[in-house]
């Protein structure tokens, strides 16, 4: 008989990337764990997807989801070859990796940060040097210049920690940076500032966005990137032949169009995540000022673990991580008022 084919050593080796616990189907919970937007997609989008038929499904989607680079385009202020469209966000940040880093080459980021990038870098066999954030959650620009990367990610607003860097320290490291600089702007919505405009000016900068938080859309799978068209270009080489399916090309477009609707959740998240930053500061939790629909906060006489455990018990999931500066912090979702009063009614004391 056949023995099981080896698998690469890079990859039996590598620690694999630990998504947010989802409840089982039919499972009642509260799930503040993973920062999907607590309100439902655009009714626009429901009625794209009803419109599908079969003609849709018969035929190979667009490969470049031109319908959406155009609209994506118009809304941004960019050309459409500065749009590559992606199955999420993260399809996007695995296709920058295959691109612009061989085996041996730097990634580097701060730390800590979105937990996929050291996954993405393994799986191609690329060298990670991350360097710890400032005082204040500042940009280390010098730092990072010093791991003479290839390429530099980091999430802007940042994950785990909510805080957000100002363009204009961004724009110092791209002008002192010869390679990449990936700027992961999933939470970008629920943020006061953006990087878009450093697209323009600098063609080493790369903004990511995805739907999955101000769209609503965690489910569907779909993201893209704003970059110098010649770097589109080179991205399209190496992604799937036909990488975003028909239905989610519909979904997105009429996602982004409206943005009237959109801007709406977007503020209602802004405005409960001041109220749940509030009242959990009454009751004696650290919370890192937050510019994304989440807020990370250190709990009054540590036991972040027991309580997660136990806010689990109650059938209320956030998320703990268990490693260095953060094993005594609870990530919370910023979930619609009757989720967040079920939280904090929760919470002992």
């Amino acid at each position: 008989m056949p023995r099981l084919p080896q698998v690469r050593t890079i990859v039996s080796q590598m620690a694999p990337y630990v998504p947010g616990e989802q409840p089982a189907p039919g499972e009642r919970v509260i799930k503040l764990n993973t920062n999907e937007n607590p309100f439902p997609p655009s009714p626009r989008v429901l009625e794209a997807i009803h419109s599908v038929d079969g003609e849709h499904l018969r035929r190979y989607p667009s490969p470049q989801a031109d319908a959406f680079r155009a609209t994506a385009a118009a809304v941004h202020g960019v050309s459409a070859d500065m749009i590559l469209a992606g199955n999420g966000s993260d399809e996007i940040l695995a296709i920058a990796v295959r691109t612009f880093l061989g085996p041996g080459d730097t990634l580097a980021y701060p730390d800590p940060t979105y937990s996929l990038y050291p996954v993405l870098a393994a799986t191609c066999e690329n060298r990670v040097v991350t360097v710890p954030w400032e005082t204040g959650w500042e940009l280390p620009v010098a730092a990072l210049l010093a791991t003479g990367a290839r390429a530099i990610f980091f999430a802007n607003p940042n994950a785990p920690t909510g805080t957000l860097v100002r363009p204009s320290r961004v724009r110092e490291l791209a002008l002192a940076f010869d390679g990449l600089l990936l700027v992961d702007e999933a939470y970008v919505d629920f943020a006061d500032e953006n990087c878009l405009a450093l697209v323009h000016e600098l063609p080493n900068v790369m903004i990511c966005r995805t739907f999955s938080k101000g769209y609503s859309l965690a489910g569907l799978r779909f993201g893209y990137a704003i970059a110098a068209p010649a770097l589109v270009a080179e991205m399209s080489k190496v992604k799937d032949s036909y990488n975003c399916d028909a239905i989610a090309i519909l979904a997105a477009i009429a996602a982004i169009e409206d943005q009237a609707y959109a801007r709406t959740t977007w503020r209602a998240v802004r405005a409960e995540r001041s109220r749940l930053a509030g009242e959990l500061g009454k009751r004696g939790w650290e919370v890192i000022p937050s510019q994304t629909n989440f807020v990370l906060a250190t709990c009054p006489g540590g036991g972040a673990a027991a309580l997660y455990r136990e806010l689990k018990r109650q059938g209320i999931l956030v998320r703990h991580f268990d490693k260095p500066g953060l094993a005594d912090k609870l990530r919370i979702t910023v979930g619609t008022a009757e989720q967040n009063d079920a939280l904090l009614a929760a919470l002992p004391g």
